[in-house]
């Protein structure tokens, strides 16, 4: 407790939000939440969807959205609904939800909902032993199994495993795998631990608790943005693997509507801080003795009483932040199954500026495919909007460049992947990872 009330003491210095800052090229959350960057990243995210050209999709192929590690009324720990998740698809034009239910025997997750609704596709799964897999049938008797057998089990047919989590397992082998998460949202906000700390703090004073609110509302996408990094142990795992092995990268959405954050009086000179999903003793007590600030907010309230209420990730505002973009011939749980296993698919933070159509191929071949090298090989990356381009090989850079189109002769065989950047509120932020091309 006396390491809490430090780290605690340490974050009330920190400036409250709306004070002006040095925008860097590199900002951390916590600077990311004033209100001079939020306003400034709302303005060029805007600019980019204003100027925003449509690309022609491939022949035979359609651009769909899809969510990849999505939970709804599978734990405790899980807010949201599977009706609200749906219907916040639709506002948010995604076309599929890969759900990924948390095992809880005996009920088997592939019972979950398997239909189209309202233009949204819905397809089980579930988060289990650090995976997400999504097998075409019930596999409950395979539970138990070793884990290459289980990954078998899983993947017989057209069935998928993804490695979820990389910071968990950093050295789990990839023998057998699909693929696995290039990115997942939970890792960002566990690393900020700082900002975590931040945003607690600050709904423990009345007049920065409504900043804040005000700042939600004003820069949702922005705000929840905030917190995101550039996902270096994710990309080493994936760019390591794929020296040898076919893997398709997609990204962790690992949304479940659960970020409501909200600070509970207990009495006058107490208040806890936590989430809706938390129970009363995992929240953390903050008392006056510590926040002055608290007896301004507990003023004629009652014990019980929910002081502070703030929803930073409804599923709509989640599905913004980050997708898969699986290309595929149809919106059919087959062929997006296929179109994952082959790697024609990659990750987009869409919130800045919609991709659709992004495109990345070469002289026979594109996204997933395996091509002969040839001396002069060229690759090729086409975009909506103009952005900073870079190739790599294995995951270092061979080339950079900018613009909507660009090209550039592959040095030698390889996994060769695309990263596209925008300049949003004064800093480069990673916009869209591509799944490779295997040149051989």
């Amino acid at each position: 407790m006396e390491v809490l009330r430090i780290l605690l003491g340490l974050v009330l210095l920190l400036p409250a939000l709306g004070q002006d800052e040095e925008f860097k090229t590199r900002l951390s959350p916590s600077e990311r939440m004033t209100r001079p960057h939020l306003e400034a990243a709302h303005r060029s995210a805007s600019r980019f969807q204003r100027i925003r050209r449509p690309i022609p999709e491939r022949s035979g192929f359609h651009d769909f959205r899809c969510i990849l590690h999505a939970h709804a009324e599978d734990s405790t720990h899980t807010g949201g609904t599977r009706r609200e998740m749906c219907g916040d698809a639709v506002r948010a034009g995604v076309h599929g939800i890969l759900l990924t239910d948390h095992f809880r025997p005996p009920r088997d997750f592939m019972d979950s909902w398997r239909f189209r609704t309202n233009g949204v596709l819905f397809i089980p799964g579930s988060e289990v032993r650090g995976f997400l897999v999504h097998p075409p049938r019930s596999i409950l008797g395979a539970m138990q199994l070793p884990t290459d057998r289980f990954v078998e089990a899983v993947t017989q047919d057209d069935g998928m495993v993804f490695l979820s989590h990389i910071e968990e397992r950093p050295d789990h082998r990839l023998d057998g795998l699909t693929g696995l998460e290039i990115y997942n949202r939970h890792y960002d906000a566990k690393q900020d631990f700082r900002g975590m700390l931040t945003l607690g703090l600050r709904m423990t004073d009345p007049d920065q608790a409504a900043e804040l609110a005000a700042l939600l509302k004003e820069f949702p996408d922005e705000l929840l943005a905030s917190q995101v990094q550039y996902p270096t142990a994710y990309l080493e795992k994936w760019d390591e693997g794929t020296r040898t092995r076919r893997l398709t990268g997609v990204a962790a959405n690992d949304c479940h509507h659960n970020q409501v954050l909200i600070v509970k009086m207990v009495d006058v000179d107490t208040v806890r801080v936590g989430t809706v999903v938390d129970k009363d003793e995992s929240m953390q007590s903050i008392s006056a003795t510590l926040r002055p600030s608290i007896r301004r907010l507990t003023r004629g309230r009652n014990p019980g009483d929910i002081l502070v209420r703030l929803d930073f990730d409804p599923y709509f505002r989640s599905f913004r932040n980050v997708s898969t973009h699986v290309v595929a011939p149809s919106l059919e749980e087959a062929a997006l199954r296929r179109s994952l296993r082959e790697g024609r698919a990659y990750v987009s933070h869409d919130w800045m500026c919609d991709p659709t159509g992004f495109q990345f191929e070469t002289d026979g071949g594109w996204m997933g495919d395996e091509v002969a090298w040839h001396p002069g090989l060229e690759l090729r990356t086409r975009l909506p909007v103009p952005a900073q381009i870079r190739i790599l090989r294995h995951g270092e850079e061979i080339v950079s460049g900018h613009g909507t189109r660009f090209g550039a002769k592959a040095p030698g065989p390889g996994a060769y992947r695309v990263e596209a950047w925008l300049q949003i509120g004064g800093e480069l932020r990673p916009w869209i990872y591509s799944n490779p091309i295997y040149l051989r």
